[in-house]
């Protein structure tokens, strides 16, 4: 969207909308006629906010010497590349102290493998854990991911860099995309919002779009998201 293109009022183009429900009440088209003034302006802010990531200026540049072990060998993060400009890595909570990972950041990443083979016509992208390789390959397996790519942070010196790992041992999931232009390897963009964050009553959400598509089905139903509900690792 050109920030210079002048836009229609929202309310103006939810006045316009044809859609009508069998049997709604007046009452009910008004009220959703102005939500849909509100749906507008919120699609058009997060446009807004993807341009403003997208001109940030030049990220710093990566200095770490960062070892990954992955299915096909040791690499480094240049590595993690293959013969793409840009690398989106997922820090998964799944360090060794942990009996099972977080079923948050798995819920995601279920999603997100059936979005895998999507992401690698455009980007590479990668899902560091700081478990050894076999157990992350061995929960891959019972998952039954086939098209994620997962690797293990050999001594924990990105996920401490890239707020994945607290100094108290803690582990944050955290989405880090990093640039490789002219030979030069640099960071572009982190999800920083934490629990610091977050608003009262809300659940804890790393961008204002969200990640997975389990809390945009949720918004659009009457009981909306629990933020005390978290989905299972196993229905079982």
């Amino acid at each position: 969207m050109d920030a210079k293109t002048p836009l229609t009022p929202a309310a103006e183009l939810a006045a316009r909308n044809p859609v009508r429900i069998p049997n709604e009440s007046a009452e009910y088209r008004a009220a959703r006629t102005a939500l849909l003034a509100e749906e507008i302006e919120l699609r058009r802010h997060l446009e807004r906010v993807a341009a403003m990531r997208r001109a940030l200026p030049t990220g710093a540049p990566v200095t770490g010497d960062y070892r990954f072990e992955t299915e096909d060998g040791v690499t480094d993060l240049a590595g993690l590349f293959g013969d793409k400009q840009t690398l989106a890595v997922y820090s998964y909570m799944f360090g060794p102290q942990r009996q099972r990972p977080c079923p948050m950041c798995t819920n995601m990443l279920d999603a997100w493998e059936g979005n895998a083979r999507d992401l690698r016509q455009r980007i590479a992208f990668v899902v560091v854990a700081r478990s050894p390789l076999q157990r992350l390959v061995a929960w891959k397996n019972e998952r039954g991911w086939t098209r994620l790519r997962l690797a293990s942070d050999l001594d924990d010196a990105y996920s401490r860099d890239y707020s994945a790992l607290q100094p108290d041992g803690s582990e944050n999931g955290v989405l880090s995309v990093f640039t490789r232009r002219d030979g030069t390897l640099r960071h572009f963009w982190s999800n920083e919002m934490t629990d610091s964050t977050a608003d009262p009553g809300q659940d804890v959400r790393g961008t204002p779009e969200g990640y997975s598509p389990l809390w945009g089905i949720l918004d659009t139903t009457p009981e909306g998201r629990d933020p005390d509900w978290y989905p299972p690792l196993s229905y079982d």
